[in-house]
């Protein structure tokens, strides 16, 4: 049995990665993991708008914990293979504070009173509010038997406001007391997977020795330079030491692979790190110590992308042999049985409301059906009709059962037209028709144009007002005004009295087809645009040669474009001399969009971030140098072409 672990940064955005986009599913992705239990952090959604896809996956349990107050934030979902294992219990939290409706029952809960963190920090002056640390979805609690598998998301350091240092403590403190309930009360098994966003040792930070290094030139003993956040020296003391004090949980990976160097999970994307494994080690696979004959492989997944972490894993052996020569069968132990069918704990996704038969969902309102379901509790009838589904009252008399809809309740994209054959209008006389048109020897279907388009145009009558105002203000001119030469008397007014149409006349014919504009004003902006446009096209038509130094002209205008339109030359960093690669700034503020340049060598271990955060003794030049220059500045430094 495999048990992977996997901050995902993201369960909408996972897909858009390769691999991943090449999946039909979100099944098909649950599967080239390869696991029978995965374990997501940063889940980023919430339960309204999770696909059925993703929350009830074939062939898998799920079970999600979501935000309280905050969506898009935060979250852990835990996904286990039906045919491998079914978890036996199953809650939310690490303090069961966040219940289900109906909430759990005594025998539904994973553990006893005495053995959630309330009983056990009873007593302690520290004042933790249990229900805020539960509320943020960072911890899934599944109950296998053999073991209880705590699925779980830590705070990071995040502002650094005391409010926060004080959650991301309180919520260490919860989590070891959950942990000391389960070993020393009840004496369960425990297994902690997920993001705890803390280093365990100097090695699984890129940075370690150089932090180190520092302590010592300031006068501290050993490694206490790196030990100096809180959440490390909590995480120190969280796991079994190496003299068996201390915590309860032991490192699964490290615990294989104990000199390995480089064995890190998380990456800064924002500064390419994964490139040149520029890293941390913050996600784990823990256990109690009597797991570890179980323990039949672990290690990390680097070359698996999709996020700025990367996945955890370990393998449990299918069986084992104890002290008295017995062979122990995982499954067995587990409580799984394969030929007998297993429902999963309540809170699994699979007995949701909207997956359950209970609630329908919204889409199901505008989808696709051959057949109408009456709706329980409606007394009316349904009709069919072309392209709309109308609902009739039993009150409604029979001669208006199947009548079309009033168009401010149709559901259709628009009229189509066959629809505008059955309109009302479609069955007046003739006479009336010609009455409704504004000359009498208009056609029919110029009165039937006319009348749709009064139709279709009605809500918009007040902008069609707006539109007829006159479209200049005082002051206001037109772009084509400032290349032409001043207009002399109106071409209308000069015109012949036989070509003069008057205005009235002229805007009557217009409203008549339902345009709105006023003639006038669109003959003065369409004369002088077309007056530009002849002139501009009249002097590309020029030869140059015509022209006098048409030569020295043409090479001087296109030297000038060519200095404008010409990209900035990537400046070469100081250091290194190798031309330097242009970034964007997204962060928002008063920068956003600008473009910069810094050094193109990756970062690593001592690059130099700059003498206010690196000791010049510290800076290994083989790595990027700290080169900044905006891409204004180094185009002003451009020679010219």
């Amino acid at each position: 049995m495999r048990i992977l672990t996997w901050n995902i940064n993201g369960v909408r955005t996972l897909p858009q990665y390769h691999p991943w986009n090449t999946m039909a599913t979100f099944t098909n992705i649950l599967d080239a993991l390869e696991a029978d239990v995965i374990c997501f952090q940063e889940v980023k959604s919430s339960r309204t708008s999770l696909s059925k896809g993703v929350a009830v996956p074939p062939s898998y349990h799920a079970f999600f914990s979501f935000p309280v107050r905050r969506t898009g934030y935060s979250g852990v979902s835990t996904y286990v293979r039906t045919t491998s294992v079914v978890p036996l219990k199953a809650e939310e939290g690490l303090c069961s504070i966040i219940q289900p409706k109906p909430p759990l029952t005594n025998e539904e809960r994973v553990s006893t009173v005495e053995g959630y963190p309330q009983r056990i920090l009873e007593g302690n002056d520290s004042d933790i509010d249990y229900k805020d640390l539960d509320s943020e979805g960072r911890t899934l609690v599944l109950d296998f038997g053999l073991f209880v598998l705590i699925n779980v998301y830590c705070p990071n350091d995040g502002n650094g406001t005391d409010e926060r240092n004080k959650y991301k403590a309180d919520f260490h403190a919860v989590l070891e007391a959950r942990v000391k309930g389960l070993v020393e009360v009840e004496g369960r098994e425990v297994m902690v997977v997920g993001d705890l966003n803390a280093c365990a040792a100097v090695i699984d930070h890129c940075e370690g020795p150089l932090m180190v290094a520092k302590g010592l030139a300031e006068g501290l003993v050993g490694e206490e330079g790196f030990w100096g956040k809180d959440s490390r020296r909590w995480m120190r003391d969280f796991m079994v030491s190496e003299d068996g004090t201390s915590g309860h949980m032991i490192d699964t990976t490290r615990r294989l692979w104990p000199d390995r160097q480089g064995m890190y999970t998380c990456w800064n994307t924002k500064i390419s790190a994964r490139d040149s494994n520029y890293g941390t080690r913050i996600d784990y696979i823990m256990i109690t110590s009597g797991l570890l004959p179980w323990v039949k492989g672990a290690d990390i997944q680097p070359h698996i992308k999709g996020s700025d972490h990367c996945p955890v894993y370990v393998d449990l052996h299918d069986e084992i042999v104890d002290s008295t020569g017995a062979t122990i069968q995982l499954q067995d132990v587990m409580a799984f049985k394969k030929d007998q069918p297993q429902e999963p704990p309540r809170i699994s996704s699979k007995f949701w409301d909207e997956y359950s038969g209970k609630q329908r969902l919204l889409q199901q309102f505008f989808g696709k059906s051959t057949a109408i379901t009456p709706i329980v509790g409606f007394k009316g009838k349904f009709t069919e009709e072309i392209g709309s589904v109308s609902v009739v009252p039993e009150s409604m008399p029979a001669t208006h059962a199947g009548a079309e809809l009033p168009e401010t309740l149709s559901f259709y994209p628009g009229p189509s037209s066959s629809e505008i054959s059955k309109s009302p209008t479609s069955s007046m006389p003739l006479s009336t028709l010609r009455s409704l048109s504004p000359q009498s020897s208009q056609s029919s279907t110029a009165v039937k144009r006319r009348l749709t388009i009064d139709t279709l145009s009605r809500n918009s009558s007040r902008k069609k007002q707006k539109r007829t105002q006159p479209s200049e203000k005082p002051g206001q001119v037109t772009i084509a005004s400032y290349f032409a030469k001043p207009r002399g008397p109106s071409t209308s007014a000069m015109a012949p009295p036989s070509q003069q149409v008057s205005k009235s006349a002229e805007t009557e014919n217009i409203e008549a087809y339902g345009t709105g504009f006023v003639v006038d004003d669109v003959e003065v902006d369409i004369e002088i645009d077309y007056r530009l446009a002849l002139l501009s096209q009249a002097e590309a038509e020029t030869p140059l040669s015509s022209l006098p130094n048409a030569d020295s002209s043409s090479t001087s205008v296109k030297q000038a474009w060519s200095s404008i339109m010409a990209p900035v030359q990537p400046p070469k960093c100081i250091v290194h001399g190798e031309p330097a690669k242009e970034l964007t700034v997204t962060k928002p503020g008063p920068n956003k969009g600008k473009k910069f340049f810094i050094c193109s060598r990756p970062v690593g271990p001592g690059y130099d971030k700059g003498r206010a955060e690196r000791r010049r003794e510290d800076v290994d030049p083989k790595w990027r140098c700290d080169f900044f220059k905006w891409s204004n500045d180094a185009r002003r430094q451009m020679k010219p072409l």
